[in-house]
């Protein structure tokens, strides 16, 4: 995978945690700098170490599925972009202004499990999982630093945007694992 590839993974799975962030910038009423940082973290790390489980998770059994696993990968970044396409057409968001680790941890568990089954489709795939992992904490950790901005200016405007994006970003780079394996 190209950094280039892994970049708009990353950017793609850091859309759940990018619409939370904004319709969590909504609720607030002062200044934002420490809740995004505080969403930043939360976002970031969980996105960050998910990859990892799910890595090894895959890794443990891709010799097993050495001859189809562009297809489990090509499955599993779909079903993720779909899920986010189909999540992008909801009209509700969180509303709890709070950022306490009682509401954040669900929160961040909730918008990475996406990273977790692209962590899966990693280990198939042989990626180099700390240069994956740190890139998608660091993308997820900018993103949503400024989705907290961006819902206090805006509001929840663009959160049905991101993750339309954020899916189809994630199918289109499974449909082209799939498609090289064929090539190659």
């Amino acid at each position: 995978m190209s950094l280039f590839e892994l970049f708009l993974t990353a950017t793609g799975l850091a859309m759940d945690a990018f619409a939370v962030s904004v319709c969590k910038g909504v609720t607030l009423k002062e200044k934002t700098t420490g809740y995004a940082i505080v969403a930043g973290l939360w976002f970031g790390i969980f996105q960050g170490l998910m990859p990892v489980a799910g890595y090894f998770a895959g890794s443990a059994f891709s010799n097993l599925v050495d001859s189809f696993d562009h297809w489990i990968a090509f499955i599993l970044l779909s079903f993720i972009g779909i899920k986010m396409i189909a999540e992008s057409r909801k009209k509700d968001g969180p509303s709890d202004p709070s950022f306490k680790s009682a509401i954040m941890f669900p929160l961040a568990v909730a918008t990475s499990i996406d990273a977790l089954a692209a962590g899966v489709s990693f280990g198939f795939l042989k990626v180099d999982i700390l240069q994956a992992s740190l890139t998608i904490a660091a993308v997820t950790f900018v993103l949503s630093f400024l989705g907290v901005k961006i819902g206090r200016i805006f509001g929840c405007r663009f959160r049905s945007g991101a993750e339309l994006f954020g899916g189809i970003a994630l199918i289109a780079i499974g449909t082209k694992i799939l498609v090289q394996s064929f090539l190659c």
